[in-house]
């Protein structure tokens, strides 16, 4: 797709008036967007297809248009002609698009309704939701909602100093968020969700006091099961009704923008439900799916899969994606199950799916959908980010299109986390015995563009919290628990960690209630939380810690083969040669007096961070502030530190090079 192509589909994000004229409305359909929408690459297909408030002289009502090719009639049914079939008959475009359109007199804004299609096929009928609907009832019901979306957004800074928070040598700490169960308000002595509205001052003001620097959401597109997460989306350009409207919605991001955190959305290309209000079977063929089980069912999810292939399919996701970043100013998004989409056995036994026409087992199509997608969003927004959750070896997969990359900004580096929580839920005295497990992730570190994620995905399923994860007494959990966020914030990668994980939740997370926010009336959870909050402060203030992250020259191990006391030790470099940090972690309950490690710079080193210290819930063993270099060579290196090294600990000593005045007074 070109600029030109792009800069024709640029729209605002307030829309027009909702009594505007039909006939000047600018979602009437042009030979532009068909060309473009046979062609794959209509990027703005929000703004011509669904449903549209518009008035017909003085009649007010809306301008309905679906694709629905194999049908042979269309109608649009709801509670503006008492969900009477054929009342409101759609009528089929002359030119073989497929697309049915119409005026509907009293279909005005926040009207139900579905579309009736009658197919060519035999006896089928069937009452869909309207795939570009922008609002649906609050499930279990599923009838679609005429709505126009009017808001004043007050992001104005935040969308203009954007691209300097998203770059990527800049800090990037995730708090991940189901809004379902993050929190919930008490009523008439029962739990309910919290709306948008009043989920947004108190996620904003709690990730600004921890110093996160985005919050990423499961999905809020509309679902019909609340137990999926969001997973199993029929909504595709909805935020799901459970939680308020659409408007509502922007107020949450309004409102996080405004306290300087940005919003990632996560987003789901890679399958859809069943369900009859849905996608799949459309119009009485597999529209948006393929017809073959092998290539177009998700035996793992019982769910459809995309047909990539289809340029109209690959226009609608592509709108989808532009909405998100169009109409809610999202600052990204995270595209989930990109393994599934790449690889066309993924999940299936041998002779249960399709070879491409090379015979190989990748996903050809799909890998053409996700670079145009990656292409388009940069192109159309420079400044947004697009995230893969992809859980496999592919190559390339965050670099850039032109040199054989899928064009991703960033990977979620699943290897690192699956090494590091198999590590650190070992007994410590077994841990002498799997060192390799914590040093492996550095001989990739810098083949892809990495994010470090805990997130919901390892608290489910009988995988327990983060903090049970972890051997030993409750002591020993919390120190443990402490020590791995540590080691996570000083690893090369861009951070993310999933809620409740940021003040030792114990109980594994479930849907169907709010997080345990009573433990943070207790002091050993209060010092958890502290601890996560000044571990931010530290990243965001230290360029050592974020702004090599992708380049190898930023980052050299001081200590990596004393397995026997299962001690790292690593520096990471920032742009200024000044600019270090050495990041030393002790795996072990025992306390090391005394222990040597190498430092590439003569002068004071200060620690800055130790997580055991009182106020985190530790022992207090520390090295009183920091202190100075000695010449007696360590490994490879000239000049070390005698360091005290904690329990189950980690501490961060920033270079300082001259002794600053006042650290005689410092205390562990």
């Amino acid at each position: 797709m070109n600029e030109q192509t792009l800069a024709s589909q640029r729209s605002t994000s307030v829309e027009r008036h909702p009594s505007a004229s039909c006939t000047r409305d600018r979602s009437a359909l042009t030979d532009q967007d068909l060309h473009l929408f046979r062609e794959g690459t209509h990027a703005r297909l929000y703004q011509v297809l669904g449903s549209h408030p518009c008035a017909e002289g003085e009649v007010l009502g809306a301008r309905f248009a679906v694709w629905a090719p194999n049908a042979r009639a269309v109608s649009v049914i709801g509670d503006f002609n008492d969900w009477q079939s054929g009342a409101s008959p759609l009528s089929p475009r002359a030119d073989s698009s497929g697309i049915w359109e119409g005026f509907v007199p009293r279909a005005v804004h926040g009207s139900r309704y579905k579309y009736r299609i009658e197919s060519r096929e035999e006896g089928f009928v069937a009452d869909r939701g309207d795939p570009f609907a922008r609002a649906w009832e609050v499930p279990p019901q599923n009838a679609s909602r005429v709505w126009s979306l009017h808001y004043m957004w007050q992001d104005s800074a935040w969308m203009r100093e954007r691209a300097g928070r998203d770059a990527l040598d800049r800090p990037m700490s995730i708090y991940e968020v189901h809004l379902g169960s993050w929190r919930r308000a008490v009523e008439n002595g029962s739990r309910r969700f919290l709306t948008y509205r009043e989920a947004a001052p108190a996620l904003a003001d709690y990730c600004a006091e921890l110093g996160f620097t985005h919050v990423e959401l499961l999905p809020v597109m509309e679902h019909p099961f609340y137990g999926s997460w969001g997973y199993q989306t029929t909504g595709y350009f909805a935020p799901t009704a459970r939680y308020g409207t659409p408007e509502d919605f922007m107020y949450l991001v309004d409102t996080l923008h405004q306290r300087g955190i940005g919003v990632i959305l996560d987003w789901v290309p890679s399958h859809f439900p069943n369900d009859v209000h849905g996608l799949n079977y459309f119009d009485g063929t597999h529209l948006y799916e393929h017809a073959d089980a092998r290539e177009g069912f998700h035996p793992d999810w019982n769910s459809y899969i995309f047909n990539y292939g289809r340029n109209e399919v690959r226009a609608f996701l592509l709108s989808s994606a532009l909405f998100w970043l169009d109409r809610y100013h999202a600052d990204g998004l995270r595209v989930d199950a990109v393994a599934s989409m790449l690889y066309r056995d993924y999940g299936r036994k041998e002779g249960e799916w399709i070879p491409n026409r090379y015979g190989g087992r990748e996903n050809l199509e799909a890998m053409a959908f996700l670079r145009g997608l990656n292409e388009a969003v940069h192109r159309e927004y420079p400044d947004a980010l697009c995230i893969a959750e992809e859980s496999t070896a592919w190559p390339k997969v965050s670099r850039p299109i032109n040199d054989g990359g899928l064009g991703f900004d960033l990977k979620w580096n699943m290897g690192w986390m699956n090494d590091t929580l198999r590590y650190m839920s070992l007994d410590p005295i077994d841990r002498k015995y799997h060192q390799g497990q914590l040093t492996f992730s550095l001989w990739y570190a810098f083949s892809e563009n990495f994010l470090l994620p805990l997130s919901h995905d390892e608290v489910v399923y009988g995988k327990g919290s983060l903090i049970r994860r972890m051997p030993g007494d409750a002591w020993r959990k919390r120190a443990n628990l402490r020590l791995l966020l540590g080691y996570m914030y000083g690893h090369p990668g861009k951070k993310l960690l999933f809620m409740g994980g940021e003040f030792g939740q114990w109980n594994e997370w479930s849907h169907e209630s709010s997080l345990d926010w009573h433990l943070l009336d207790l002091p050993e959870h209060q010092g958890l939380n502290a601890w996560v909050r000044d571990l931010n402060r530290l990243y965001c203030v230290s360029p050592a810690l974020f702004q090599r992250d992708f380049d190898a020259g930023g980052f050299q191990w001081m200590e990596f083969q004393d397995a026997e006391n299962s001690i790292i030790a690593f520096v990471r470099r920032g742009e200024d040669p000044e600019d270090l940090m050495l990041v030393v972690c002790n795996f072990t309950p025992m306390p090391r007096e005394d222990y040597r490690i190498g430092a590439p710079r003569a002068g004071w080193w200060q620690e800055v961070l130790n997580s055991d210290a009182w106020m985190y819930g530790g022992s207090g063993k520390g090295n009183f502030g920091g202190l100075e270099s000695t010449p007696i060579a360590v490994r490879d290196q000239y000049n070390s530190l005698p360091l005290t090294l904690p329990p189950l600990g980690v501490i961060f000593l920033r270079y300082h090079g001259d002794k600053p005045p006042d650290a005689e007074e410092k205390t562990p």
